[in-house]
């Protein structure tokens, strides 16, 4: 089973938005963010047991401006380490290639995805959602003993639908002299994102973990090779909407998922999951739009 294209509906039971979102995304006319070619080849380094620190430094060093960003983040509460990074190689020796490898990635994401003129606050809160899922899906991974970099690369693109379908809505608004509303828009973002997410990876070829958990995160019993992850995503996800909204989405709504059994999480992992409220908070307030 995956994820299938909508169809269209009766135009008198749907919004013509949506009705013009569908035909756009059957016929796939959707604007695609590009993926910067830095970030093309950082994720091939993630999936590469072969790919050596200083290429990756030189890498992200060819974009000066990326490069900056890189060295403010590596400083910031979350990952400063004993003494202030100067440099690429510095950061590298002192973070790791993997840590380096994420925040070199998502540094270049965030400048091509989560961009809609007009749109600030629904864009930050898309980003740091993002972001929040990423971090938890990472110690997800460490207490099941998965693999935490293709883990992060899962949980911070499982929503890249989010802000394409956010930008499409606006364009189709706009041309059609429309008013586009919150009610409308949440609607549509949950109810098409998955579809054009799994554009997004065709376009980018996104590896294949990560292009099941775009698909399958939220049915991950339908995952056929990366269940794991989709899991993972899955539980990263609903951690995330309960760090961004601890009371629209409280702890009992959290756990009111098979999820933690299918990923055979004791009530201690639960309570170390939950409590993990601060170190994503640094993480996501190390990388603003």
């Amino acid at each position: 089973m995956s994820p299938e294209i909508p169809q269209a509906t009766d135009a008198a039971s749907t919004e013509p938005l949506e009705q013009l979102l569908i035909e756009r995304i059957r016929k796939g006319a959707i604007e695609l963010p590009l993926l910067p070619q830095v970030a093309s080849r950082i994720l091939g380094m993630v999936y590469d047991p072969n790919a050596e620190a200083a290429k990756l430094a030189a890498l992200i060093h060819q974009d000066q401006a990326l490069a900056a960003h890189v060295i403010r983040i590596a400083n910031s509460p979350a990952y400063m380490t004993r003494n202030p990074v100067v440099s690429l190689q510095h950061a590298v020796s002192m973070l790791g290639m993997n840590l380096m490898s994420e925040l070199a990635f998502s540094a270049s994401l965030k400048g091509s995805a989560f961009k809609v003129p007009g749109w600030d606050a629904d864009v930050k809160r898309l980003w740091q959602h993002s972001l929040a899922s990423g971090a938890y899906a990472k110690e997800i991974a460490r207490m099941r003993r998965f693999n935490v970099e293709s883990a992060y690369l899962c949980g911070l693109l499982h929503g890249i639908g989010k802000p394409v379908v956010l930008q499409t809505m606006v364009v189709l608004a706009k041309e059609q002299g429309s008013t586009l509303s919150q009610e409308l828009l949440h609607q549509l973002l949950e109810g098409y994102y998955t579809q054009v997410g799994l554009l997004v990876a065709e376009d980018w070829g996104l590896p294949p973990p990560v292009v099941e958990s775009i698909g399958f995160h939220a049915d991950y019993q339908y995952a056929k090779t990366a269940k794991q992850e989709c899991m993972t995503t899955c539980l990263a996800d609903r951690l995330a909407r309960h760090f961004l909204d601890p009371e629209g989405f409280n702890e009992e709504a959290v756990r009111d998922h098979g999820v933690f059994a299918d990923l055979n999480l004791y009530p201690k992992d639960i309570e170390a999951l939950l409590a993990l409220k601060e170190q994503v908070r640094k993480v996501v307030e190390a990388m603003p739009l």
